[in-house]
């Protein structure tokens, strides 16, 4: 191995914040310091900025300013969106459509509204890849679905959805279509007419921006009972107050991903594909999870039979290079993957995941650092596999 060094590539939990959206946020810690509820100056420049960041976050999405909700991220979005519009529209059907590969602000949501509050719901079958079959899909709407919320683009493995199909046929039976998009930002276009959806969730610190914030955009007309009670913020839809600093912050930052997103991505898929290459070459037995094409372009992931994913990271991490073993949200849990074992894997090799995800600061040497590191590692925990069973 060469001398250590320390290589990030687990991008996909949480991102750098950029140094141009620091300096953005910081006048309204300490200058622009007003409640944006209050009526005097103070209060009046942080609404200003409030409503500024929301303009510019409409831009992106092609939307209109009014269809955006400022929350704490992208959990709480998820929950808005799915609890809020299916409890909004319960007394016209009780039928919630989605997968088994959902991030569990989705997936543990689903379980609340149906164990809790008499919903039922339909979890589509996915593939080797992850993807989702659109027939499939269509012939799971009832007239009585109300919601359905299909992720993006995958957190643990990659694949990105056919969003705009699905949308158009959830369209077509009268059912309200959520995406989980927090993966897919500042890679994949966010512009939600050419989408088709109802509603879409954001987290900042996906793309460069702080963490604490995200966002929910949700169609006019599309009735939410909101989660969280008290004044009229957001147009009684969040309350309460605003975070002036990190809503500015999430502006910034999702401006300058979709102003730099062909640069970017490039930048990705040359560092992602050097990773895939190296280790297929020098991992015997590594085998890359989710679709092979399509997939964002930071996004890596594989399994490794015989390997438990802890054990693999706490070794990764003494030789300095950061990932996960699939969810971010998850990691710790000696639990398999439950999308992998959706996707057909079998409990032994979902235990066996590692997840690398690239960003703006990777380069080629970091890669090839990480390809030995990973190659190594491997190789001494089923050295030590073989000794234990002699």
């Amino acid at each position: 191995m060469p001398a250590r060094r320390n290589v990030y590539l687990d991008h996909s939990a949480s991102t750098p914040v950029d140094a141009r959206v620091v300096e953005t946020m910081l006048p309204y810690f300490s200058e622009v310091y007003g409640n944006p509820s209050s009526m005097h100056s103070q209060g009046r420049r942080a609404e200003q900025a409030i409503e500024d960041a929301r303009e510019s976050v409409a831009r992106v999405l092609n939307c209109t300013p009014e269809e955006i909700i400022f929350t704490s991220g992208g959990s709480e979005s998820d929950n808005l969106a799915l609890r809020g519009a299916a409890w909004a529209k319960r007394h016209t059907g009780r039928h919630l459509l989605s997968t088994p590969i959902e991030h569990s602000a989705i997936s543990r949501t689903l379980e609340q509204l149906t164990h809790i509050m008499g919903f039922a719901q339909t979890l589509l079958p996915v593939d080797r890849d992850a993807m989702i079959n659109t027939t499939d899909f269509e012939r799971a709407l009832r007239p009585d679905t109300t919601v359905a919320s299909v992720m993006y683009a995958n957190n643990e493995v990659g694949t990105v959805q056919p969003i705009a199909q699905l949308a158009a046929l959830a369209r077509a039976n009268g059912t309200l279509f959520h995406t989980d998009a927090v993966q897919a930002a500042g890679q994949l276009p966010l512009d939600v007419q050419a989408l088709g959806v109802d509603m879409l969730s954001l987290s900042a610190h996906k793309f460069y921006g702080p963490k604490g914030v995200g966002l929910l955009y949700v169609r006019t007309g599309v009735e939410l009972l909101p989660a969280q009670t008290g004044g009229s913020h957001e147009r009684s839809r969040r309350a309460g107050t605003h975070n002036t600093p990190l809503i500015v912050g999430l502006a910034k930052a999702l401006e300058l991903a979709y102003v730099e997103m062909a640069a970017r991505t490039t930048h990705y898929r040359q560092m992602r594909n050097l990773l895939v290459e190296g280790i297929m070459q020098r991992v015997p037995g590594a085998q890359l999870t989710g679709h092979p094409i399509q997939r964002i372009a930071s996004h890596a992931s594989f399994v490794f039979e015989g390997i438990d994913s802890s054990t693999l990271l706490m070794h990764l991490d003494m030789k300095g290079v950061a990932a996960s073993g699939g969810s971010a949200c998850k990691t710790g849990n000696p639990e398999p993957s439950g999308v992998l074992l959706a996707m057909g894997y079998t409990p032994q090799q979902a235990i066996g995941t590692l997840r690398l995800t690239v960003g703006l600061q990777t380069t080629a040497d970091d890669v090839d650092y990480a390809v030995n590191a990973i190659a190594a590692s491997v190789q001494k925990l089923s050295q030590l596999k073989r000794e234990m069973i002699l």
